[in-house]
């Protein structure tokens, strides 16, 4: 078997084994309060929501949208909340074609840790850009996904478009 060297991925695991049981403690949150956008990946943003880069993402430009409020149903968005999230979902879409121009996006949630949610206590949406061929031999075969661009990279990117 062969292994790809992956040391990012600890501290995913190490988050989340510290802090599984504590139920103060979101990651969402945290990025929310900290303002230290690049260090956090904060793309932009809004009066009721944000954008952010997913630290393990499915591909680059991988993003979503969170509300600044601290909740994890459907329901529980407002109606503000709901609409500047369309607004965002909207505005990324735009702003990642004209970084990196894919053939197509799945957006979505998922709500609920049955549903596949890694973080189920605070509802988020995802952008996910998609180009013909992403899919190979590698997470079929190996369990492992390559991701093209540094995120730093994709942040700056990102960042200027806006």
């Amino acid at each position: 078997m062969k292994k790809l060297f992956s040391p990012w991925r600890s501290q995913y695991i190490e988050y989340f084994s510290k802090k599984k049981d504590e139920k103060d403690n979101c990651i969402f949150c945290e990025a929310y309060h900290d303002e230290d956008d690049e260090r956090r990946f904060i793309i932009t943003r809004g009066k009721n929501n944000f954008v952010v880069m997913n630290l393990y993402p499915y591909n680059s430009g991988h993003l979503m949208i969170v509300p600044y409020r601290h909740i994890s149903t459907f329901n529980e968005l407002t109606d503000d909340e709901s609409l500047e999230i369309m607004s965002m979902i909207k505005k990324m879409i735009s702003t990642l074609q004209a970084a990196s121009n894919p053939d197509g996006f799945n957006i979505g949630s998922n709500l609920g840790r049955s549903a596949g949610a890694g973080i189920d206590r605070h509802i988020h949406f995802h952008i996910v850009p998609r180009w013909s061929g992403d899919t190979n031999f590698m997470p079929v075969l190996s369990d492992t996904k390559l991701i093209s661009e540094d995120m730093k990279t994709t942040w700056r990117k990102l960042r200027s478009l806006l």
